[in-house]
């Protein structure tokens, strides 16, 4: 014998209680406007104007060492994260790097998140949220200014 309540509960979808309608939500971040999390468009546009940036002082610098341009990106990334909040890529791209407090990221959390990130594999993998391994291990987000 079958339960109204379990037809009920079956014409009506699955059940979504547990699952987030917009990266942040269980953050309690707003969908989108200032303080909403930052989706992929923005974080690329960032991370494509940083890494170009860094490519072009390297070229000139160092004769386009991928060590020296590994090297530039990352000390812009320290740099700026640790004492502004956001690259300069960030800042083209209108996000920002926040504890989840909603504090600045601070030194410790930028060198960290820096260095995570220059592996590659912490920011591609995320979670539903949208946030990197490397935003996780510092306990950071990229929010939207």
């Amino acid at each position: 014998m079958v339960d109204r309540k379990d037809i009920g509960s079956w014409l009506s979808g699955p059940d979504t209680s547990g699952i987030s309608k917009y990266p942040g939500e269980r953050l309690g971040l707003p969908e989108s406007g200032p303080g909403s999390m930052a989706r992929a468009g923005r974080r690329i546009l960032g991370i494509m104007v940083d890494w170009t940036i860094a490519l072009v002082i390297s070229n000139f610098a160092f004769g386009g060492n991928p060590w020296a341009t590994l090297a530039i990106f990352a000390v812009e990334q320290i740099l700026l994260i640790g004492t502004l909040g956001y690259s300069i890529g960030h800042r083209i791209a209108g996000i920002h790097v926040v504890r989840l407090g909603g504090g600045p990221a601070g030194p410790l959390a930028a060198v960290v998140r820096t260095l995570l990130l220059c592996l590659v594999i912490p920011a591609v993998v995320f979670d539903p949220d949208q946030r990197g391994l490397h935003d996780k291990a510092m306990n950071t987000i990229l929010i939207r200014m």
